[in-house]
């Protein structure tokens, strides 16, 4: 029996762009205004598309590990050893190596990058403008990762991260996840039709979606809190 799934909605809030400013300036205000919006829509479906591809906590089907290196502000760093105890729970659930993707968090890009110098000189391939394949993960890079409780527990996505709480980083097998794309549609009023403010209003609504097809193939890793003394 098929699935249904509702998409999720990305909306923009209005933008006024007056009719004094589109005749003053020596830009394109509109185009930009469009711009900015475009952006502000991929931005918020990408980060809520990372939060959907995350486990909800550690379990069999969908493993959460902590990381093992040094002690850095109050937490331990990401080193390659925590990839390749990734790598093996990948391994004993039997997912295909092919296809495997582990989004790194900035912080744990910053830990490889201090600690291990053949990450360093690997880390960006200028020909393909990608991070560097790790133990048969291919690496990428994403600032917007999702956050953890101290508990292992995945925040509820839009909840501010708090004290204790840790980001992310994320591991999938990319052909069993999914994604959907509805319509894009642009709302604009003109200024002719505002007597009062002469004023055009533009905003976008866009719907999307990325899921895991089950509850399975997927993973993440978590800096681990120091140890007290």
């Amino acid at each position: 029996m098929d699935k249904v799934f509702q998409l999720d909605k990305f909306q923009t809030k209005a933008t006024p762009i007056t009719d004094d400013e589109l005749y003053a300036l020596s830009y394109d205000k509109m185009a930009s205004v469009k711009e900015r919006h475009g952006k502000a829509i991929l931005e918020k479906k990408y980060t809520k598309a990372i939060h959907a591809l995350a486990p909800a906590k550690d379990s069999g089907d969908t493993p959460v590990i902590e990381t093992t290196g040094e002690e850095v502000d109050g937490r331990l760093r990401l080193q390659r050893k925590d990839i390749v105890d990734l790598k093996t729970k990948f391994d004993a659930l039997g997912i295909p190596a092919p296809g495997r993707r582990l989004v790194l968090c900035s912080e744990h890009v910053n830990d490889l990058l201090s600690l291990d110098q053949k990450f360093a000189d690997q880390y960006y391939n200028y020909t393909s403008g990608k991070i560097a394949n790790l133990f048969g993960f291919e690496i990428y890079e994403y600032q917007d990762n999702p956050y953890y409780t101290a508990a292992g527990n995945k925040k509820n996505f839009g909840v501010v991260a708090g004290t204790g709480d840790r980001q992310a980083s994320v591991a999938f097998y990319a052909p069993d996840m999914f994604k959907a794309m509805g319509s894009t549609k642009m709302y604009f009023s003109e200024a002719k039709t505002d007597p009062t403010m002469q004023r055009n209003l533009i905003n976008f609504r866009h719907y999307f979606i990325v899921l895991p097809k089950k509850n399975r193939c997927i993973g993440a890793i978590l800096s681990a809190a120091a140890p007290t003394t």
